[in-house]
């Protein structure tokens, strides 16, 4: 959970996942779908996938027992070099150098390393440098206070250099260079995507379909889509077989990935009565209050909750105005 995820947005997830996954047998046990349903959320789903692969593989592989050889460990889905060594160290006690975001921060001001940190050329560097530093003993003390020593006191923005134990010898700091290190990752023009979302509706129920496994959002529960110079009833009318009744969109908002931003457009529809409702391949119908809580990317939960929340005050008018 904690590639390419801070720890403050972390910890209300591991402590849920734990409980429903508490070992590698219920993990590797459970469907793919139950495992994204905890994980939704915290965004990066490949993560989860591959979080549910290796657990299948370790059962199948290893006798349900989790590798204690680094190589093995790299083998698994989704554990590349510093994760292995993290792991091999917190759980092993192995000798084994990291290299996360907060030690590369950490290195490139220490020892004054120049170019975005993660170039193959600068990565290759740090990687030395930090296999240069590995004690002979007490490594599980060494790579949290290395990890800790970046995320508390030598943090992206306002270092508080005057607290660290490394100061003397920091040649950043004795240069005066720590807010230039590391050096940022090169610009490039963020793209901006839109879409619209179509929130088709029966009663109290909302359509959802599944995801393609590859791609954003990979495996999930979704809105169907379109581009915003479709027609809505066209749309479903020839993809699900339905006739509905458009109402006024809600207001479109922004999801900011990695590398682009995406500008969505929720599109309210109402299934018409006269129209036997029929199930397309990969779809389903779910209550709004079921949809919320199943797999489902953050935005189309954000527009669920705003959409169950409408409900509610709607149905409060009326039994005021009743």
């Amino acid at each position: 959970m904690l590639q390419q995820t801070q720890v403050a947005a972390v910890i209300g997830y591991y402590s849920k996942f734990m409980q429903r996954f508490p070992s590698i047998r219920s993990l590797a046990m459970a469907t793919q779908e139950e495992v994204l349903q905890h994980w939704s959320g915290l965004g990066y789903y490949s993560r989860a996938r591959n979080l549910h692969n290796a657990a299948g593989i370790i059962m199948d592989t290893h006798k349900g027992v989790f590798p204690s050889n680094l190589s093995l460990m790299q083998s698994l889905p989704g554990i590349g070099r510093s994760t292995a060594a993290a792991i091999a160290s917190f759980a092993f006690n192995q000798i084994e150098t990291i290299l996360d975001g907060n030690v590369k921060r950490v290195l490139s001001r220490y020892f004054l390393v120049e170019g975005w940190t993660s170039s193959p050329k600068v990565e290759k560097t740090l990687w030395l440098k930090a296999e240069s530093l590995l004690p002979e003993k007490d490594m599980v003390a060494y790579t949290q206070g290395l990890m800790d020593l970046g995320a508390t006191l030598c943090t992206r923005s306002k270092p508080k250099c005057e607290q660290c134990p490394l100061q003397a010898s920091c040649q950043a700091f004795s240069e005066h260079r720590t807010k230039d290190l590391p050096t940022p990752k090169p610009k490039k023009t963020t793209l901006q995507k839109q879409t619209t979302m179509l929130l088709i509706l029966d009663g109290n129920e909302v359509l959802l379909e599944k995801r393609p496994t590859s791609g954003i959002w990979g495996g999930l529960w979704s809105l169907p889509e379109m581009t915003m110079q479709e027609i809505a009833s066209e749309v479903t009318a020839k993809r699900f077989g339905l006739e509905v009744e458009a109402e006024e969109p809600l207001a479109s908002f922004q999801h900011i990935f990695t590398h682009f931003k995406l500008e969505i457009l929720p599109q309210p529809l109402q299934v018409t009565h006269s129209i036997i409702r029929a199930n397309a391949p990969n779809t389903t119908w779910l209550p709004i209050d079921d949809a919320i809580s199943a797999a489902i990317p953050a935005p189309v939960r954000k527009i669920l909750l705003s959409l169950q929340n409408s409900l509610v005050g709607k149905a409060r008018a009326l039994r005021f105005d009743l």
